[in-house]
């Protein structure tokens, strides 16, 4: 499911109608999100790992459910995909915003954790002739590929930080 930060909130959208939308505005609930970094290998199995940026958040989604600001987070929701877009494409009807839930989830409670770096061998591996290291992995934003009725209008600016 996509998700967007905007101050101190994390939103997510769905259909109205949908069960996972409908469930997540009536309990409690906890967001997991991770980020692969890379893979980390030790000389012993047990101590290989992965180099990775995570969170967990909790708490209770609440509806944006006022025109205004449902509209402002769907704007926001675009801006984070494609900076600028949305001052070219069409804005959600109001047919589309209705059949729209966006939820969003107070930041209050959240954990964070990182692991980064090489193996941890311990003593009596380090003479094994076994390669270590990292092998870094990353997503990475591709050629744009134009709709075939596209009629070849520059492409959009990638999310920030996005290589392209």
């Amino acid at each position: 499911m996509a998700c967007w930060r905007e101050d101190d909130h994390l939103y997510i959208h769905g259909a109205r109608q949908s069960r996972l939308v409908l469930a997540l505005q009536a309990v409690d609930a906890s967001v997991c999100i991770t980020h692969l970094d890379g893979l980390v290998f030790a000389r012993a199995a047990f101590r290989h790992s992965m180099n990775y940026r995570s969170v967990v958040i909790h708490g209770r989604f609440a509806s944006v459910a006022e025109p205004v600001a449902k509209a402002r987070a769907m704007t926001a929701f675009i801006e984070h995909l494609s900076p600028g877009r949305s001052a070219v494409a069409r804005p959600p009807s109001p047919a589309e915003l209705a059949a729209t839930t966006i939820l969003r989830l107070p930041l209050h409670e959240a954990a964070a954790k990182i692991r980064d770096g090489g193996p941890v061998d311990q003593n009596e591996d380090v003479s094994l002739a076994v390669w270590t290291g990292v092998i870094p992995c990353r997503a990475q934003f591709l050629a744009a590929q134009p709709a075939a009725d596209g009629d070849g209008l520059p492409v959009p600016s990638l999310p920030v930080g996005a290589a392209p």
